[in-house]
């Protein structure tokens, strides 16, 4: 049983090279007890990696042992520059279908070709990662919402499936696109061979109960060698089993794709989807791991990271990794303290790779399926999706809109589509903010949202207005077209209005004139503009665009000091002089 006490408390505020280099962190804090524990999570998550790997690079259309490669070398480049203690890094279902879909149109199906786009996809992807560490762009490529990537990954997972399908049921599949492929596994079931479809059925179910049984176990592994034995040891071969053959023994030879970008039209935009996936998903697999253990990790760092890692599989004939949730949740519940889990696994990989690659030779394609088929089907999370039906029909609209997208327009294209409706989403929430009308707490000199308070009072005479948002070129002409309509309900009684800045951190030239020009219009109808709760180098704009008409903007003036200065209205009842 782990004991918070045990795990190492990296220090988070580490300047210079410390920060760039994470082991500097918790080499020094490693303790003798943590050996035993990232020792047995390294070997548990290699048992893990290597079935897992084999079945996500034939799902990239590249041979078996180049998933084993991503896992040799990404790991090790990951334990050194990585923030997260947990995180383990691979080849992810969703990457490898965006890799398998894209590089077979781009080499036309030649396959050492195809391994060589898929080796340079990951070498412009790290530099993609290395740009971004460079410029600080951690914040910026976070803004794919979680809405979004929930629709965009139930996609990935439909899609993923019906390429592993035909080869459960013995069937060659084909079709270009998900309804194609749904429509020509219909037209080949009658050709069902019944023993392969046991035999994966049968794999697929063995996975699921051992996943709830014992989780954190490489149950995998074990029908990994349960079904060579079956095929060696049993008449089984005779019925038709695709098997993965003799894998190459050895370590991958280090060397630079044999490819230049400018030779590859589509690998940019492929390695910009797979640079977006990664990041998003490695970040918050991280996150939540962190949270588990009350750490924290530096999501800058997280590119750097990212970067050496996918550098390093690109010189290893592998293709673009990213950590993932389902990787590092069996490093985790194995017991690892600290990435030196990591190394472990990567040394385990390697002794695998020199001594045992004969072993697989009758590894049976099917299995490789099953794998790929238990591990997508956490790609769709039916209990947030009728969550978001309930909370906001909008956001699963969004939801919904990647999902087609992914389904109609394949996931490169799909996640590409995902990025675009996220950013213009967030565009079109900014241009459109909510302009609250306040009212007074009752017995309070605070001052609330009417219409989420509708027992707040209003203050005879005076509109108080708030724009929950900053004030910006193209929001303004939305706020004054809110304003004006409050304006116009408060009728001809109206004397004040109070904008209240204090929910509007920036406020740029536009916004400021704004403001003039409500003033303006206001002083014609006989009522005063009065700014309130504006910060610092927003009240140093106001002054400068538009003077002292509207009296005094000071950090100490509130709401309530502008009503309670207000002369009491003219008795209707007054005689003019």
């Amino acid at each position: 049983m782990r004991e918070p006490e045990d795990d190492p408390v990296l220090d988070g505020s580490a300047g210079g090279w410390r920060a760039l280099f994470p082991p500097a962190q918790w080499l020094p804090l490693y303790r003798k007890s943590w050996l035993r524990h990232d020792l047995v999570a390294g070997i548990t998550l290699a048992a893990y990696a290597i079935p897992v790997s084999l079945a996500y690079a034939s799902l990239a259309g590249l041979p078996p042992q180049y998933g084993i490669y991503c896992y040799l070398v990404g790991g090790i480049a990951y334990a050194l520059f990585g923030s997260s203690r947990q995180l383990a890094v691979g080849p992810t279902s969703a990457i490898s279908m965006l890799v398998g879909t894209t590089v077979a149109g781009l080499s036309g199906g030649d396959v050492a070709l195809g391994a060589k786009i898929a080796a340079l996809t990951a070498l412009v992807f790290a530099l993609m990662s290395f740009l971004a560490w460079l410029l600080r762009l951690s914040s910026l490529v976070s803004f794919i919402s979680e809405t979004i990537l929930l629709g965009f990954k139930a996609g990935a997972a439909l899609t993923i499936a019906m390429t592993q399908l035909p080869k459960l049921f013995g069937v060659p599949g084909g079709g270009e696109n998900f309804f194609e492929r749904v429509w020509i596994l219909g037209g080949q079931l009658p050709d069902t061979k019944p023993v392969i479809l046991a035999f994966g059925v049968t794999a697929i179910a063995v996975l699921v109960a051992g996943d709830k049984l014992f989780p954190a176990r490489p149950i995998a592994l074990g029908v990994v060698i349960a079904s060579i034995i079956a095929l060696s040891a049993t008449p089984l071969s005779q019925f038709g089993f695709k098997t993965v053959g003799v894998l190459p023994a050895g370590l991958p030879d280090f060397a630079l794709p044999g490819l230049r970008p400018r030779d590859v039209d589509g690998v940019i935009p492929l390695a910009f989807a797979c640079f977006l996936l990664a990041y998003i998903e490695g970040v918050s697999a991280a996150r939540a791991l962190a949270a588990n253990h009350g750490d924290e990790i530096n999501p800058r760092q997280e590119l750097l990271a990212l970067a050496a890692a996918n550098c390093a599989a690109a010189l290893s004939h592998g293709y673009p990794v990213a950590g993932g949730l389902s990787q590092s949740t069996v490093n985790d519940k194995a017991g690892a303290r600290t990435p030196l889990s990591l190394v472990f696994a990567s040394v385990t990989i390697a002794g695998c790779l020199l001594f045992l690659t004969d072993l697989l030779r009758n590894l049976p394609q099917v299995v490789l399926a099953a794998i790929v088929l238990v591990a997508v089907k956490g790609l769709i999370n039916l209990p947030e999706m009728r969550r978001l039906w309930t909370l906001s029909r909008m956001e699963f609209s969004v939801a919904a809109a990647a999902l087609a997208g992914v389904l109609v327009l394949g996931i490169l294209r799909g996640v590409l589509l995902a990025a675009i409706v996220s950013m213009l989403l967030l565009i079109h929430r900014a241009a459109r903010p909510h302009v609250a009308v306040l009212g007074r707490v009752p017995g309070t000199s605070r001052y609330s949202d009417l219409e989420r308070n509708p027992d707040n009072e209003v203050v005879p005479g005076v509109l108080i207005v708030r724009v929950e948002s900053s004030l910006l070129y193209f929001n303004v002409g939305h706020v004054r077209d809110e304003v004006r309509r409050h304006v116009g309900d408060a009728g001809d009684g109206l004397r004040l209005v109070v904008w209240d800045l204090s929910t509007s951190p920036y406020v740029d030239v536009a916004g400021a004139r704004l403001l003039r020009e409500m003033q303006r219009m206001l002083a014609a109808r006989g009522a005063a503009l009065r700014v309130v709760e504006a910060r610092s180098s927003v009240r140093d704009l106001i002054r400068e665009e538009i003077g002292a008409s509207i009296g005094e903007v000071s950090r100490r003036i509130s709401i309530d000091d502008v009503i309670t200065a207000l002369p009491p209205a003219p008795s209707s009842g007054a005689l003019a002089p």
